[in-house]
């Protein structure tokens, strides 16, 4: 394994590696300990963070290319990390540290909610997953505790994906397209995806067949994107939301899940409309537009860490 360390004082705004892990906007990470998800925010320390991507073309996929190892810990003011290559370009793109969060902060409106939210968890960043896991993993959360819907990405790993050794250890890697395509619906509901199971076997098939692929939406108009996505069987508005800000960097998108929705409720009643569509642009301009989907996922962490 190859290593490196990142200086987390480098980084505009610092870093909270645990924050931005087990925010809700990644299921395609594990803690080495198994604690991933288990509430404790105290708990990561200098736990390390393992993920494994495929690399095509110097391009960080999920369904292409060869398989990389990635581990990651903080400690000692520094981002430590381990690889099966020189991973210092994937780590920074993954998990985003090229953000100004000072400068993302100053372009969202003085708010108390806000204010406490990035106050509480200065260091969280965005993460920027693959695509095609990003997309299968938010087909899955509806209805779903954050723990449960991780444990569903490692039962498909498991189950159906490739896997890597390294130093003795055996890696899992999250299944292509095509192998995904291949499960039936009956080994997917024994994973315990439920009804879930026939729209990630049916998004799989769409994607290895090459009728189309969450990536195609990146180079669209946000609101034109959003509609690409929802092709995707199993996906609505608000996965579509988040896959564009957890991976195609639409940093504006504000996923109007059941958090932000009472929110919206309790804190910016008059963005309440009479769609989702309508009620998503109020309260991406309330939040501060650009960065919109940045200031959502601080509320959204903040809000679900009181409960």
């Amino acid at each position: 394994m190859e290593a490196g360390r990142i200086d987390v004082s480098a980084l505009a705004g610092g870093f909270d590696l645990q924050a931005t892990l087990e925010s809700g906007q990644s299921y395609l990470w594990q803690r080495a300990d198994g604690r991933m998800y288990d509430g404790d925010e105290q708990s990561g320390g200098d736990a390390w963070y393992e993920t494994v991507v495929r690399v095509d073309d110097d391009r960080i996929r999920l369904d292409a290319g060869d398989p990389v190892v990635v581990r990651v810990r903080q400690r000692d003011g520094a981002l430590e990390w381990e690889s099966t290559t020189d991973a210092d370009w994937i780590v920074r793109s993954l998990l985003r540290l090229e953000d100004d969060l000072p400068a993302i902060r100053a372009a969202t409106p003085d708010d108390r909610l806000l204010d406490a939210a990035f106050d509480r968890y200065w260091g969280m960043r965005l993460v920027r997953d693959p695509p095609f896991g990003t997309l299968i993993s938010f087909i899955c959360s509806a209805q779903m505790r954050v723990s449960r819907i991780h444990e569903m990405q490692l039962a498909m790993a498991e189950a159906f994906g490739d896997t890597v050794a390294v130093d003795g250890r055996t890696y899992r890697v999250f299944p292509t397209p095509d192998q995904l395509a291949a499960a039936t619906e009956s080994e997917l509901r024994d994973l315990g995806l439920g009804y879930r199971a026939p729209y990630v076997q049916r998004t799989a098939e769409m994607v290895a067949s090459g009728e189309a692929h969450p990536d195609d939406a990146r180079d669209r108009a946000y609101e034109d994107a959003r509609e690409h996505l929802t092709q995707f069987v199993g996906v609505g508005q608000k996965v579509a939301d988040c896959v564009l800000l957890f991976s195609l960097d639409f940093l504006e998108a504000v996923p109007l899940d059941t958090w932000i929705q009472t929110t919206i409720e309790e804190y910016y009643p008059d963005c309440d409309r009479d769609s989702y569509a309508a009620t998503s642009r109020a309260i991406r301009e309330r939040l501060g537009g650009e960065y919109a989907g940045y200031a959502q996922t601080y509320v959204f962490h903040h809000l679900r860490s009181e409960s």
